[in-house]
């Protein structure tokens, strides 16, 4: 599998924030999101055994399967072989394409983008908010329905989003703000 990196820090988005967690972020993604700020091109060929092994060097027992766009390459004997070792397997995707057969994941955070969801279960609806239209989002079922302002990398762009999203997610009382609190506290 191509790896970009594994790391271990606090989960900073959604309805996990602040949970201690091991990242697996997988190389490559099928969609060019503009504002996409992860740099995930870059990889080393990693076996099933050797992920367990990075994973198994920390000490929280949360993985989050990430990108890039995880299900590329994701297998289920990657997820099984984690729940075998006791780990709780999140996965962070785009939706735009469908699980591997037979896998079973703890939670699964969607944040679609301009292209079409091909997922059957969500746990968590994730939308990158930029003032968009939020219609599209209705008919998705989800858990947890999470708005996360977009940061542009302008401090007053980054403010109107913001207080968009609040305004937002306080008149539609079923979305949750989600903010990147990873950046916030100046962590991975």
């Amino acid at each position: 599998m191509r790896i970009n990196e594994i790391f271990y820090s606090l989960q900073g988005e959604g309805c996990h924030a602040g949970t201690p967690a091991v990242f697996v972020r997988f190389a490559g993604c099928n969609l060019k999101c503009s504002f996409c700020d992860t740099a995930h091109e870059a990889f080393t060929e990693m076996s099933e055994e050797d992920i367990v092994r990075e994973v198994s060097r920390y000490p929280a027992r949360h993985i989050v399967l990430t990108g890039g766009e995880p299900t590329l390459q994701l297998t289920t004997s990657l997820v099984d072989r984690l729940h075998a070792g006791g780990w709780y397997v999140q996965m962070e995707t785009n939706g735009t394409r469908p699980l591997p057969e037979g896998c079973r994941l703890d939670w699964v955070t969607c944040s679609p983008k301009d292209s079409p969801v091909r997922l059957t279960h969500i746990d968590e609806l994730k939308v990158v908010y930029t003032g968009q239209d939020m219609t599209p989002y209705d008919h998705y079922e989800a858990s947890v329905r999470s708005l996360q302002p977009c940061d542009t990398g302008h401090a007053d762009e980054n403010a109107r989003l913001l207080k968009a999203s609040i305004a937002y997610c306080l008149d539609h009382p079923d979305w949750h703000l989600s903010l990147q609190t990873h950046k916030l506290l100046n962590i991975r």
